[in-house]
């Protein structure tokens, strides 16, 4: 297969291409971080790659166009990059809000966007990767959350609309793995105060149990992928799963709030010219 992945520098998108490379499949990784991504892909078999800011359309439809040359084709696209930070709604810094939206859902939009015609036939797939907390909210998440609530409706619009040319679509739901993402999004005093409350809700996941599921998903071309599957039963339940949310997280909720308004939490991914 040819496979496309975007945010391959590291995390899921780097440990997916090596898993990927060792299945003997060809590969494409487009990411921000060069020496990180440069790295993956000389571990890949020298597998083309281009920096690439998923948020700059431009950009990435120059890079898809350049990997589906490289590759000759492609089959599978995996919107796999990302951003975290915590925010609190009312006084956090709105630039926050506005990066995250920028590179989780434009990005996904955009890599769907220009992929897509390429994985229209009856072998292509497309995963979009979001999380589990598209469907359960927790305090401080609000933009991760809502960014990731709209990748899981771009996939599932997707589905619909690539359904005559035979190609599937899945969506990806994750808890927390471990990741760099993971670490830096809860390396704050304020997600501290959270954890501390979270107990089994803070549960971290291993990253190979991930790559072990979404390498099933696409051989399977899955509808939907979640890990770890204790995740799966809040999916169709989530409306009464927030509730519990909602109670759960309100000992300590507003020493972690004020903690986190006076608190500079960097995005888990540097970003070009953006401050946050």
């Amino acid at each position: 297969m040819r496979i496309l992945i975007t945010g391959a520098a590291r995390g899921i998108g780097a440990a997916l291409a090596k898993r990927m490379n060792e299945r003997g499949h060809q590969l494409a990784l487009l990411g921000l971080e060069d020496e990180l991504l440069a790295g993956v892909a000389a571990d890949c078999g020298n597998a083309f790659w281009a920096h690439t800011d998923v948020s700059d359309r431009a950009m990435v439809d120059e890079n898809v166009a350049a990997a589906v040359d490289s590759l000759g084709g492609l089959d599978v696209v995996v919107a796999n990059a990302g951003i975290a930070a915590q925010l609190p709604l009312v006084g956090g810094d709105p630039a926050v809000m506005e990066r995250t939206l920028s590179v989780n859902v434009l990005g996904a939009y955009y890599t769907l966007r220009a992929a897509g015609a390429h994985v229209s036939h009856p072998n292509g797939y497309a995963l979009a990767v979001s999380s589990l907390g598209a469907a359960v909210h927790l305090p401080l998440m609000g933009a991760y959350s809502a960014s990731k609530a709209a990748v899981e409706a771009l996939g599932n619009t997707l589905r619909i609309e690539l359904a005559p040319t035979g190609a599937k679509v899945g969506v990806a739901y994750f808890a927390q793995l471990d990741t760099d993402m993971t670490t830096r999004g809860f390396g704050t005093k304020a997600a501290e105060q959270m954890v501390k409350r979270m107990g089994p809700l803070h549960r971290v996941a291993p990253l190979s149990g991930a790559i072990d599921a979404v390498e099933k998903g696409i051989d399977r071309r899955a509808r939907r992928i979640v890990y770890p599957r204790r995740g799966a039963p809040v999916l169709p339940i989530r409306m009464t799963a927030q509730r519990f949310i909602d109670r759960f997280a309100q000992p300590g909720l507003a020493e972690a709030l004020e903690i986190a308004r006076g608190e500079h939490a960097p995005l888990t991914t540097e970003q070009e010219h953006v401050e946050a």
